[in-house]
């Protein structure tokens, strides 16, 4: 995996001061793309022993409230495959920080045996994230008012309250 971008102190992609990690690789391709450059699985850095290390220190601080999952696509079968053994390690080291991710990928999708998207990691990967804001950029419905999101039909999914519910549940913080 390589990644696009590490931001220390990212304040647009979720609530308080995070650390932001965009991954490299997207087969969505949505039109008007804020990153279409993170589209190619090669482009930036690769994601070493030695890229985690840095991001989890970064983490550290008391006031960093969390990591920020990003892209390109985190959830491209590729991403997710090293993405889990990472959010695992972040998850077990920082338990009170939450995990935020941004997909393409609707949550349906990614929980979708049958779609692109779920494979072996999906369910585990999930499982460790507070918060998906999922769907496709659609430039139709792009509004700049949106927190945390740039078209109407994405959704900011309080993953926690999914899973205890059993159907979706939207982040309302």
């Amino acid at each position: 995996m390589h990644y696009g971008e590490i931001k220390d102190c990212d304040i647009a992609n979720g609530p308080g001061v995070r650390v932001s990690l965009f991954v490299s690789g997207c087969t969505n391709h949505c039109e008007n793309c804020f990153q279409p450059q993170t589209w190619d699985f090669c482009y930036g850095q690769p994601f070493t022993e030695e890229t985690e290390e840095k991001i989890l220190s970064m983490l550290a601080p008391a006031y960093i409230k969390g990591l920020t999952l990003l892209g390109g696509e985190p959830f491209e079968p590729k991403n997710q495959e090293r993405l889990l053994p990472f959010v695992r390690r972040v998850r077990e080291i920082y338990p009170n920080k939450t995990i935020w991710a941004f997909s393409g990928f609707t949550y349906e999708e990614l929980c979708d045996k049958s779609s692109y998207a779920n494979c072996e990691y999906t369910s585990e990967l999930l499982s460790l994230i507070d918060v998906l804001v999922d769907g496709r950029y659609v430039e139709r419905l792009r509004n700049i008012s949106l927190r945390f999101r740039g078209s109407e039909n994405q959704r900011l999914i309080d993953l926690v309250k999914t899973r205890q519910k059993g159907s979706v549940v939207l982040w309302d913080k």
